[in-house]
């Protein structure tokens, strides 16, 4: 089981004016469409970075100021902390387990930056600790714009004093550094967010799909509620969501959910509704004429303003 602790701030060195930013050689595993962005801000901070990707076209892609290397053992050579910001659990594992593999400095430590499910985190951990190598589970909320602008969320499990080692480094792609709890426990939060987001685009659609049945213009209804308490911020940036996690999300959301033994009705409906909606469908209906759901077609009308 994962314990909770009350979610801890992590100092930073952008909270304290005057002090250097500590500079730290770090290796990043993935280079995609985060990955990219994340090494950009760890050399613009000062670190100096390695990166290594299967895809040679992303690798091609990063900073010029990073070094690209050609493999696992390469990257083990050039970096004492390492980030791994891929896309799936058993991707995690297998790059965790050849950096193990191949061995490590004194002192390194390794950070899952991608999203995955909590229980893949504690036989990494397990590892990492026999072969005297810090681990932790660091996932990051706000996307690609957050990665874009630098102000990634960075949702941490594990000891503490990992995550003030590697703090230098995360702060230079993150608004804040939060530790949750103990390991696994970031990829719980992440959960968290990630149900909370899905369950906001299907009520997103669902309001603004039933004020299009009363002839107002969805994205002036969506602008409308943007300025009350029901805003969130998945309607800010909702025609830019791309839908492209929910299945594996939601999975492991009712995963965890059955584990503990709780029922959660809402969810499960999330979980299959989530599944209609698309960023095709989200821009028709907030800036085309027509708009449908559950086999449901609108065509846009005037609201009749004497009613």
């Amino acid at each position: 089981m994962v314990d909770f602790n009350r979610p801890n701030r992590v100092s930073s060195a952008r909270d304290m004016p005057g002090n250097e930013v500590v500079k730290m050689r770090v290796g990043c595993v993935g280079a995609g469409v985060m990955g990219r962005e994340i090494i950009r801000h760890l050399v613009t901070a000062g670190h100096d970075v390695a990166a290594f990707d299967l895809d040679p076209v992303a690798l091609a892609a990063i900073d010029p100021r990073a070094v690209a290397v050609s493999g696992i053992a390469d990257l083990a050579n050039s970096a004492d902390v390492f980030f791994i910001i891929v896309a799936t659990d058993a991707q995690t594992s297998d790059v965790v387990t050849q950096l193990l593999a191949v061995g490590l400095g004194d002192g390194a430590a390794i950070a899952v930056l991608a999203t995955c499910h909590p229980d893949t985190m504690a036989p990494l951990a397990k590892a990492a600790k026999a072969a005297g190598i810090g681990f932790i589970d660091a996932p990051v909320c706000y996307g690609k714009k957050g990665a874009v602008d630098g102000n990634l969320l960075s949702l941490c499990g594990g000891d503490v004093a990992v995550v003030e080692q590697l703090k230098p480094a995360m702060m230079a792609y993150s608004r804040d550094v939060l530790h949750v709890g103990a390991i696994g426990s970031g990829q719980v939060a992440k959960a968290c967010n990630n149900m909370m987001h899905w369950a906001a685009c299907v009520a997103n659609y669902e309001v603004l799909f039933m004020a299009k049945s009363h002839g107002i213009n969805a994205q002036h209804m969506r602008e409308i509620l943007l300025q009350c308490p029901a805003r969130n911020t998945t309607l800010e940036r909702w025609d830019s969501t791309n839908f492209t996690w929910h299945e594996k999300d939601m999975d492991v959301a009712l995963d965890l959910a059955q584990q503990s033994g709780i029922t959660l009705p809402l969810f499960g409906q999330v979980d299959q509704l989530v599944k209609t909606l698309g960023p095709d469908k989200v821009k028709m209906l907030l800036y085309g004429n027509s708009a449908s759901y559950l086999g449901q077609n609108l065509a846009e009308t005037a609201a009749d303003p004497e009613k």
